[in-house]
């Protein structure tokens, strides 16, 4: 009897001490598990040679930085393990702890090396100049691109590069989101000349041909991978094994494999194996203020509300004309005019965007600000057109018939009576399409377009954080958008009142 009160006594105790115990037990086995991974992060989306999904196996990536990586994690005992991440948030998730480290053609440079710690430079690249055949003489380098458009990736150090071109020479920097794009637009004429690693450059060439690349370089710089600050010890591993692999031939190896091997990483080899690299170079670099920003900011809002003033004005006058039709039309103009409607409205904007810029080329190709301006307003023109039918179709049937009577035209009918009433029923609902036209317009950036939103994720990459600059974005949108929402606001307010 004892016993047995002492056994329901302690039950409950010992359940807990159990529980306390696997719990234990299994945090313990996760952190052992976190620590035999050597977790990696790069964008498949970048493409070989760097990373990309395995053709035999999508599930799987490959690449020189996904055997990098894996060396890396042979060297520290782990196991690798990839991790997804668009290319211009890879600083951000190293920072945030997503991963140990960023690999996937991280560029070294000051501002990096002032936030992370950096491994050795375990590749040399050049940053190439790529033009037309025709323009191979006179395009040799960046002097001679005054008043020329030169496209590359942004936040790179070959933007960095056209940025200070663009101050000295008058060329034209053209930002693109992908490594792709650059060059079909070079051979489609929509850009002179593609400045980008020439690593990227000889693989556009392999695939596309139809251009020439400098043998110039125009400027040099190195791949790295990045750790977070705190995370000295760990880069300092990492490095000793790349410098390990440098003097037993892997790196070579690897690189003879994906064909990017040649006598400027034998001498960078060297150099590196021959030399105490120092590993704090350049971190006295510091990032630029706010206040350097503000200026590029400036413009790119004055671009945003441009292109979202003359999409909304393009939106309002396809609109109405398609409400006219849907309201006065014959019925076979209606079927079209609704087919216009829900194919616009049941495919993104984004889509749209792509395919007027890219998928038209070969028929027009439309400048990019065209292209952002009659895409944003041909989709806000089906949605325009739902406001304007319905409040047409809002006007009392008593004041038509009235209007008939009295020997009134239906044009006059919709000029005279119908239309300016019904502009009143919209112009609150317009208003507020305008305010979200406003923030569409943040999509243009996909076709080259260097908006507020674009310009910001460049100020933000380049000083390591989104706080300050998605600070000063939402406030110059709220300055834009606000005033726009209170006139709505009191429209629709005095417009309630008998």
């Amino acid at each position: 009897m004892i016993a047995h009160d002492s056994g329901r006594r302690c039950g409950p105790t010992l359940l807990a001490f159990v529980g306390i115990a696997a719990l234990s037990c299994a945090g313990g086995e996760t952190r052992l598990r976190a620590n035999s991974e050597f977790r990696w992060g790069g964008d498949a989306e970048g493409g070989a040679p760097f990373v990309e999904a395995d053709p035999a196996d999508p599930t799987r990536v490959r690449g020189f930085d996904v055997e990098i990586a894996g060396m890396i994690a042979g060297g520290l005992g782990r196991t690798p393990r990839f991790v997804q991440v668009a290319w211009a948030s890879i600083q951000q998730s190293v920072e945030r702890g997503d991963f140990d480290a960023g690999l996937s053609g991280v560029e070294d440079r000051p501002e990096l090396r002032a936030r992370f710690a950096v491994s050795l430079p375990y590749f040399e690249f050049r940053e190439v100049l790529a033009v037309r055949p025709a323009d191979s003489t006179r395009f040799r380098r960046l002097s001679d691109l005054a008043g020329k458009r030169v496209a590359t990736l942004g936040s790179t150090q070959a933007y960095e590069l056209l940025l200070a071109a663009q101050t000295e020479s008058g060329l034209i920097p053209v930002s693109y989101d992908d490594d792709v794009h650059p060059y079909s637009d070079l051979l489609d004429g929509r850009v002179d000349a593609v400045l980008l690693d020439h690593v990227i450059a000889e693989r556009s060439l392999r695939r596309l041909g139809r251009f020439v690349i400098q043998p110039e370089p125009v400027a040099i710089g190195h791949y790295v991978a990045i750790f977070a600050s705190h995370n000295g010890a760990l880069r300092d591993s990492a490095s000793a094994i790349l410098r390990a692999r440098m003097g037993d031939g892997s790196l070579e190896r690897i690189f003879r494999e994906w064909s990017v091997w040649d006598d400027a990483q034998a001498r960078h080899f060297a150099s590196v194996s021959n030399e105490a690299v120092d590993l704090a170079a350049g971190a006295a670099a510091l990032p630029r203020s706010a206040s350097a920003y503000v200026p590029a900011l400036a413009r790119a809002a004055a671009i945003t509300l441009a292109i979202s003033c003359l999409a909304m004005l393009l939106a309002v006058m396809v609109g109405s004309a398609v409400a006219v039709g849907r309201v006065y039309g014959s019925r076979l103009t209606r079927i079209a005019i609704t087919a216009y409607v829900e194919v616009i409205r049941g495919t993104p904007v984004l889509l749209q965007l792509f395919v007027l810029y890219y998928g038209l080329s070969s028929v027009i190709r439309l400048p990019a600000l065209a292209a952002a301006i009659l895409g944003l307003g041909l989709n806000y023109a089906a949605y325009e057109s739902e406001i304007h039918r319905a409040a047409l179709e809002a006007i009392p049937r008593a004041q038509l018939e009235a209007a008939r009577t009295l020997g009134l035209s239906e044009w006059q009918i919709l000029r005279l009576v119908r239309g300016p009433q019904a502009l009143r029923l919209a112009l609150a609902p317009m208003t507020n399409d305008f305010v979200a036209l406003l923030k569409d317009s943040s999509l243009v950036s996909v076709i080259t377009v260097v908006e507020l939103t674009k310009q910001t994720a460049i100020y933000a990459t380049n000083i390591g954080g989104w706080l300050v600059p998605g600070i000063l974005c939402a406030a110059v949108y709220l300055a834009m958008s606000l005033p726009l929402s209170l006139v709505a606001r009191q429209l629709e307010q005095r417009w309630k009142r008998p």
